[in-house]
């Protein structure tokens, strides 16, 4: 009689595709329980028609260099560890092959949203071009298909469409009668750099509005350190500190060898950023996100944290929101978080929900506020005045960029603008990239009033 089968062994043998001639031998059919192993059909697929030069070492370069525009920080020694990985995992399995270069590329939970959009562009899909294409180039409505582009496309397609250029289009010479030859004295005219930053928002095309917030990623919000009356130890201090002193000499037998000195401690403010984002203010406000995205997560800007809040109908808090590095997937979290987008406006209430319940929170050493708004409200002008007053008490300083300041003949005749101007510290223009640079400058200015003082005059005259 045979040798009773170990149960490890029973279920390896139940699990095998194929049948093994000495197992059979060693454990026939019927002894111990032990059955016959199952047979499974190996599907057998097509041969691939690959090229004979193929040159896949060069492809995962080229998107590596895709990857690192868009964004990832990835160097040469990645791009050699991806090529091994994939030598050593393989070309024959799809997900495989993802994860191999996810493993390779990408260390940081923020840039898995652009990989997966460029793998998805450059491996996977065969009409990847059409879909970068439509990714780029707005779409007509009620002719192409309306889709939301998800969080990471734009830079994806961004990033695979660089340096491509059009066709050369070739174009018929026109007869002409006889040659003239213009010269134009063009010494005095702006780049188009400079025309971009005295271009207003709203007037913006989709090219300019793109290479706009290019430059607006690129832009900080420096500010000063506020004085505070705690110390700390600097060789080039310029008080004496007694108590480091004594300690020193008192390790020394009572001889003072050194006099040790102090400064007083730098303390950085908040931002408090209180974003319109109703009907009238939705386009500048757009603009204005992707600037207080760069702000928020620019590192040693100086500010001690960044607090960004929207309002319409209701107060919304998206500070959690732009922390997120990936400005696409930040916006969009920041949009879905705000219900009442190109909605209503209530300034006085929104202001009035500020100051009860978050204004404790984020106010509490000497922040920086930041208004923006058109200032055209349909509350009461006396609660809004009130609730502006609170805010002003609240703050270190508050800075109302109000839009409308574009145009030279602005005046305050709108009671909410006239109930607001009152109560702020600066009244400035944010309506290009030029008033958020010049915002830039004066905002650490505690004697920066903007148009405040001319507009007040215009009131009381």
């Amino acid at each position: 009689m045979a040798p009773r089968p170990s149960a490890s062994s029973i279920r390896r043998a139940r699990r095998w595709t194929r049948p093994d001639a000495s197992c059979v031998r060693k454990y026939p059919a019927g002894v111990w329980g032990c059955k016959t192993p199952r047979v499974r059909q190996v599907v057998e697929y097509a041969p691939l028609d690959l090229p004979e030069n193929p040159k896949l070492a060069g492809n995962i370069t080229h998107f590596a260099r895709a990857l690192r525009r868009a964004g990832l920080p990835i160097g040469p020694g990645r791009v050699i560890d991806a090529i091994r990985a994939v030598q050593a995992a393989g070309f024959t399995d799809k997900r495989d092959f993802y994860w191999t270069l996810h493993a390779c590329f990408v260390n940081r939970p923020e840039h898995r949203q652009v990989f997966g959009q460029i793998f998805r562009l450059y491996w996977r899909d065969p009409r990847y071009l059409e879909h970068m294409m439509a990714a780029m180039l707005p779409a007509v409505r009620g002719v192409q298909e309306e889709r939301a582009a998800e969080a990471g496309q734009k830079r994806a397609a961004e990033a695979l469409l660089d340096g491509a250029e059009a066709p050369p289009q070739v174009e018929e010479p026109e007869p002409r009668e006889e040659e003239t030859e213009i010269v134009v004295d063009a010494s005095l005219t702006m780049s188009g750099e400079e025309r971009l930053r005295s271009l207003d928002f709203e007037q913006m095309s989709t090219a300019e509005m793109a290479a706009a917030k290019r430059m607006l990623a690129r832009m900080r919000l420096p500010v000063e350190p506020i004085a505070s009356r705690r110390t700390v130890a600097s060789h080039a201090g310029h008080r004496v500190d007694t108590a480091r002193t004594l300690r020193a000499a008192m390790r020394q037998g009572g001889e003072m060898h050194q006099i040790k000195l102090k400064q007083a401690r730098p303390r950085w403010p908040n931002l408090v950023v209180l974003c319109d984002i109703s009907g009238s203010m939705s386009q500048y406000s757009r603009v204005v996100l992707h600037f207080l995205h760069a702000v928020s997560n620019a590192k040693g800007a100086g500010w001690a944290k960044v607090h960004a809040f929207t309002f319409g109908t209701r107060l919304t808090n998206i500070t959690r929101h732009l922390a997120q590095r990936d400005v696409d997937a930040a916006l969009a979290a920041a949009g879905a978080e705000a219900q009442d987008w190109e909605g209503g406006t209530r300034i006085g209430s929104c202001l009035a929900t500020f100051n009860r319940d978050w204004s404790r929170r984020v106010m509490g050493q000497g922040a920086v506020v930041l208004l923006i708004t058109d200032g055209l409200d349909r509350d009461a002008p006396d609660e809004l005045a009130h609730q502006m007053e609170r805010l002003h008490l609240s703050s270190r300083r508050l800075i109302w960029l109000n839009p409308l300041l574009r145009w030279d003949g602005f005046a305050p005749k709108a009671r909410g603008i006239a109930a607001m101007l009152p109560h702020v510290d600066s009244f400035r223009a944010g309506h290009s990239i030029a008033s958020l640079e010049d915002l830039a400058r004066v905002i650490s200015k505690r004697d920066d009033q903007g148009e405040k003082d001319r507009l007040l005059r215009s009131m009381t005259g």
